[in-house]
């Protein structure tokens, strides 16, 4: 099922950025929205080659990392993107979206517009089977957030596929056992929630938690994907900046607590934190600490919120400290496993103070980019025009041809599709950005580095920037010129 988006699919700001005032504010148009407090590591007792020696160790492994904010002691201490992601554009968090829609059932229960112990059945009584098992009436909200509805398999596939009325598909689905006897991650039971959230309030999860949540921390740009009944998917689809996932980390990370305000229960965020449900057969050495209300438990006393493809929010009460971060990463496991090899390290202890170090980070930092093709430099080569071949990539279907030629200094590609042209003046080594409103509305802009590889070879990666996603082209020469399309690490739907 495709996720509905507005007329306006991209997220957006209101207003302009206009000024930075001293690390702590920007202005929007006269309004104002606060950002994290700034300072040198040292100053946070957080050690800079410490930091410099994770930087390392990402570019080691060769990790697609987009994003990453280290907070201490609520002050921002190292902060980069890597090009040609920004700090100013939003980033598809996958299921990282879980937390902060278990912030609103939070927040609702403090209202006393539910108890995590209510039946699920209760908010929907029409939408339950007439022969409905004793586990679909027993299965209560607590069991929705601790991925504990007795399913044995996520339901998604089968809601994805039974129409539009995703609710009444999940209470048709049986759970093989009794709710709140095993864990299974499932996506049913996420949206589930936010459709709880729109049941009780007529408000769609965004709305509902903009005035309660999103405004306090000074959030701005939000975009929430939608089913096509209009429920905010809630387990996945959420867009925001890298520092509104550290500002998530830090609220948790004060027990709920921002400014003076309670904006999520002190008792709520405990639970959500702390083991709910066991979770030690699922593989991976922090995928098996057990999980709480949307949050996963970690090692090292951590708890974190958790997006597909290296999305991340990790909670370190003992360092008092949040990690955010954003990549397109297979096998996250080893991208945790730098942050505690790393970083953990490099908070711990009282950091003496060292300028040089902190000069080197900050132009680390300052220079950050993913990989770039590795384009030939030299005389331009001829142009041509290659028509595709196999089997479309998802979301590239009107991609019919490419066509590449030279254009001054610079190398023109061309993306033919569905009869509009789309051109990208490129250069070695470098990103050119712009828009590709025709591969998909929820992924827009992006950044294309490519080239000549060889003398009948041209490649180029475009990357969706408000994404984890970035996609290949492989131009061949010859008599039939042809390019054939794929993702590093395709979509999910």
């Amino acid at each position: 099922m495709a996720p509905r988006a507005p007329p306006d699919e991209r997220p957006v700001r209101i207003g302009s950025i206009l000024t930075v005032c001293s690390g702590y504010g920007i202005i929007l148009d006269g309004v104002t929205s606060a950002l994290l407090p700034r300072s040198a590591p040292s100053a946070q007792g957080v050690s800079p080659s410490g930091v410099l020696g994770f930087l390392d160790a990402v570019e080691a492994a060769g990790l697609d990392l987009h994003s990453i904010m280290l907070v201490r002691h609520g002050h921002v201490v190292a902060e980069g993107w890597w090009a040609p992601y920004r700090a100013d554009r939003t980033h598809l968090l996958y299921s990282l979206s879980k937390s902060f829609t278990s912030s609103a059932i939070g927040i609702a229960q403090a209202e006393g517009l539910l108890s995590i112990d209510d039946p699920v059945v209760g908010f929907f009584p029409d939408k339950v089977p007439p022969d409905a098992s004793p586990y679909v009436t027993g299965m209560k909200v607590r069991h929705l957030l601790c991925m504990a509805s007795g399913h044995t398999e996520d339901t998604w596939p089968a809601l994805r596929d039974g129409g539009p009325d995703i609710v009444r598909s999940f209470l048709s689905v049986p759970p093989e056992q009794e709710p709140g006897s095993l864990f299974c991650y499932n996506q049913g039971c996420t949206y589930t929630l936010s459709a709880i959230i729109t049941k009780l309030t007529g408000e769609r999860l965004t709305d509902y938690l903009r005035p309660r949540l999103f405004d306090p921390l000074g959030i701005e740009q939000i975009y929430w994907s939608q089913s096509e009944e209009g429920i905010d998917l809630g387990y996945s689809g959420l867009h925001l900046e890298t520092e509104a996932i550290a500002k998530l980390g830090q609220l948790y990370l004060r027990n709920g607590r921002w400014e003076g305000r309670q904006l999520v229960p002190e008792s709520y965020v405990g639970q959500a934190q702390s083991k709910q449900i066991d979770t030690s057969r699922q593989e991976g050495a922090d995928w098996c600490q057990g999980y709480g209300f949307q949050f996963w438990v970690c090692r090292h006393d951590a708890y974190r919120a958790d997006g597909a493809f290296g999305q991340f929010c990790v909670v370190l009460p003992g360092f008092d400290a949040v990690i955010a971060c954003t990549a397109q990463v297979d096998g996250t496991q080893g991208q945790l496993d730098l942050f505690w090899e790393h970083l953990l390290p490099a908070l711990s202890g009282q950091a003496r103070i060292d300028s040089a170090a902190e000069a080197r980070l900050s132009d680390r930092l300052a220079a950050l980019s993913t990989a770039v093709v590795d384009a030939r430099t030299g005389p331009p080569h001829p142009g041509a025009t290659f028509a595709r071949t196999g089997e479309p990539a998802l979301f590239t279907e009107g991609l019919g041809a490419v066509r590449v030629e030279p254009a001054g200094e610079a190398t023109r590609l061309t993306l033919i599709m569905d009869g509009a042209e789309h051109a990208f003046d490129l250069r070695p080594g470098q990103w050119t950005e712009g828009e590709l409103p025709g591969v998909h509305r929820l992924l827009p802009p992006v950044g294309v580095t490519g080239g000549w590889t060889g003398s009948d070879e041209f490649r180029a990666d475009i990357v969706f920037v408000t994404s984890p996603h970035r996609l290949q082209l492989r131009a061949k020469s010859g008599d039939k010129p042809t390019v054939e399309v794929e993702w590093y690490i395709a979509p999910i739907l």
